[in-house]
């Protein structure tokens, strides 16, 4: 409609002007007036000039709406100011299209906002790079398990882990790969899963980066836990008549003994010898079923009895319950608080449990150490979590035993039981904290709580 107004009104202009310039012919030809075809002459530049100026606006306004949509400009407007005008429908036209092309715009950016929204506050990390490892998308959660503020490629992950870069390179759709990453505080066990897709032609993996220790620990301790209750039961039930027929026989024995009964009918030799094999089974017995009472406890940690504590106080025991001890070995002991009125929400017995392990341990590590040291450390971390670390400078932890020294009944002291680290662990545990070990052997082992 606009374009078929635009070529009558063009032909209209075209056909008057042809009739101007025949009118001027006739004048100049016919007539002897000198006035008139020089008005004439006139009117036809005037018309010529509106005529050019017509379609050069219509061309220009026409190459400023095309402009506005090929930059996505759409605060341009195009409603024309001369009211009855041929070209008020054109530039109506213009606005209307503008306006959709605004609007369509507007619900984009709306649905771009809330996805990123989404994506930022989503709990799963989500990282998505292009095949040349430059990041265009990584969300609050994958910041904050990389503890970095910013990535802006793979190749930046190689401060944090060699390893994670190396599988972000070549992972491929649909591969679930697991990823260990040690920090200085923590350890942490990355699930990784990729997708890929293809947008602007270019191609972009995404992946997802879920630590699971917590889960991986959880789940540990509840294997051992079961099996741990299946060992005792059927022990016990094994043991407990074992030590009783056994206590009876040996009654029996004693009182027939002591009757002083001899001959045929009663061997008073054997029966001391019968006696003492009895005796030799009951307290045998008795030192397993202790013995099995005592991992049981791996299957009874308490409830937590929370409370707010002063680190500093919790120190200042674990000092005076060793300081005999230390005093008798030589050993050096320190603690620092920072800040100095530091405190957590614990069990305070057994948050003490833990530091009384821990000490045990570094005591029987310092057995060889010349200048033996123990310290004690109370802090808060860069996340604002309460950190307690207990380290000495005995002779560590091989490398390849450090993953295996929380799992119960393992212990690399021949008089260890191998549950006071797994029970440690369970503590933490049990109030939603970690415990974390880095050894270096022959110089620094340090335990880390993390509240």
């Amino acid at each position: 409609m606009v374009f078929r107004r635009f070529s009558v009104i063009v032909v209209f202009r075209t056909v008057l002007l042809c009739l101007s310039v025949f009118v001027l012919i006739y004048l100049v030809t016919r007539t002897s007036f000198i006035a008139t075809p020089f008005i004439v002459s006139l009117l036809i530049l005037a018309q010529l000039y509106s005529l050019m100026h017509y379609v050069q606006k219509t061309n220009r306004e026409i190459a400023r709406f095309f402009e506005s949509i090929k930059y996505s400009d759409f605060s341009q407007t195009f409603r024309s100011t001369v009211k009855g005008s041929s070209f008020e429908e054109l530039s109506s036209a213009f606005s209307d299209v503008i306006d959709e092309f605004r609007k369509a715009r507007s619900e984009k950016e709306e649905h771009y906002r809330y996805l990123q929204i989404v994506v930022q506050h989503v709990g799963i990390g989500l990282m998505a790079y292009t095949q040349d490892g430059k990041v265009e998308l990584v969300n609050t959660a994958a910041k904050r398990l990389l503890k970095l503020n910013g990535i802006s490629n793979i190749s930046e992950l190689d401060a944090v882990s060699p390893l994670l870069a190396g599988t972000l390179r070549g992972i491929k759709a649909g591969d679930k790969v697991l990823v260990k990453i040690a920090g200085d505080n923590e350890l942490s066990q990355l699930s990784i899963y990729a997708a890929e897709f293809k947008m602007r032609e270019k191609h972009y993996t995404l992946v997802s980066l879920t630590n699971i220790q917590s889960e991986l620990e959880e789940r540990e301790m509840e294997a051992w836990q079961n099996l741990i209750r299946v060992l005792t039961h059927e022990i016990m039930n094994s043991v407990t008549p074992i030590v009783s027929l056994s206590s009876t026989a040996s009654s029996l024995l004693v009182d027939s003994v002591g009757e002083g009964r001899s001959g045929p009918e009663v061997d008073g030799e054997r029966l001391r010898d019968v006696k003492g094999a009895l005796d030799t089974i009951a307290k045998r017995s008795e030192g397993l079923l202790h013995f099995v009472d005592d991992y049981r406890n791996l299957t009874r940690i308490p409830i937590p009895n929370f409370q707010i504590i002063k680190v500093r106080d919790l120190f200042e025991r674990i000092q005076k319950l060793f300081a005999d001890r230390f005093q008798i070995r030589k050993i050096e002991f320190a603690y620092s608080v920072d800040p100095l009125d530091l405190e957590l929400t614990a069990d305070p017995d057994l948050i003490e449990q833990v530091l009384i392990n821990l000490i045990l341990n570094s005591l029987s590590a310092l057995t060889a150490t010349t200048a033996p040291t123990i310290r004690l450390s109370g802090k808060i971390d860069s996340r604002g979590a309460v950190l307690v670390q207990v380290m000495d400078n005995g002779h560590g932890i091989a490398e390849d035993l450090q993953e295996k020294i929380f799992i119960p009944f393992f212990t690399t002291r021949k008089e260890g039981s191998g549950i006071g680290l797994s029970l440690s662990r369970q503590i933490m545990r049990a109030h939603r904290g970690s415990i974390t070990l880095r050894s270096d052997p022959q110089r620094e082992t340090v335990f880390t709580l993390k509240f």
